[in-house]
């Protein structure tokens, strides 16, 4: 039996959980996560749900996609089920989502990563996988117009490929402070620009 914590409206952690299977309670809301992998190919890694699941079977999804559980964080349950579903350990500490939907029953963290990963090396969940695979941006849309994968809008689909480089909302890897240019840090520094004004 999974048991889930509750938040409210604000993302504060209540003292109400609630069980799989059940119905959300009015005005209480759960967090659940996607993690997308890519690799430098500009592919993502995608997985194939089993087809005894209860909710989209027999579907491609994202890399991973879960619950988050009874005394979690977001990110501890992004690395269980990484590790669940594919026999794979990402290191999430210091990581925060890459960006948050909210949704009428709770919160959707997405993270994404770029890992060169070996399918070799997958260790897929028989429960709940069936397959995995790297895939193009366009082979995903391929497998959404014909109703092989969940049907994510294609605009989220566009937004993670923006995301997993970018790591802002600018559209070029150059940023400017009241005309000078600054420095751009890259993914690994944990901060995207710095300017020597204080805010």
């Amino acid at each position: 039996m999974e048991i889930f914590d509750l938040y409210d409206i604000n993302r504060r952690k209540t003292k109400r959980t609630m069980i799989r299977g059940k119905k959300t309670p009015k005005n209480f809301y759960r967090t659940i996560i996607h993690v997308c992998i890519f690799n430098s190919k500009n592919e993502m890694l995608i997985q194939q749900r089993q087809k005894t699941k209860r909710g989209w079977a027999n579907l491609w999804d994202f890399s991973v996609s879960g619950s988050v559980k009874k005394g979690e964080t977001s990110q501890i349950a992004a690395r269980r089920e990484v590790n669940e579903e594919l026999g794979i350990d990402l290191d999430f500490r210091g990581v925060r989502p890459d960006f948050t939907i909210n949704f009428k029953q709770g919160f959707d963290d997405f993270y994404t990563f770029m890992e060169e990963i070996d399918i070799k090396d997958v260790v897929i969940q028989e429960e709940e996988v069936q397959d995995c695979k790297w895939a193009t941006k366009e082979e995903i849309y391929k497998l959404i117009d014909e109703n092989k994968f969940i049907p994510y809008t294609k605009s989220l689909i566009e937004m993670l490929y923006f995301t997993k480089e970018k790591r802002g909302i600018h559209t070029n890897s150059k940023a400017f402070d009241n005309g000078k240019k600054v420095r751009n840090f890259n993914r690994n520094n944990n901060s995207h620009y710095y300017s020597k004004n204080k805010f």
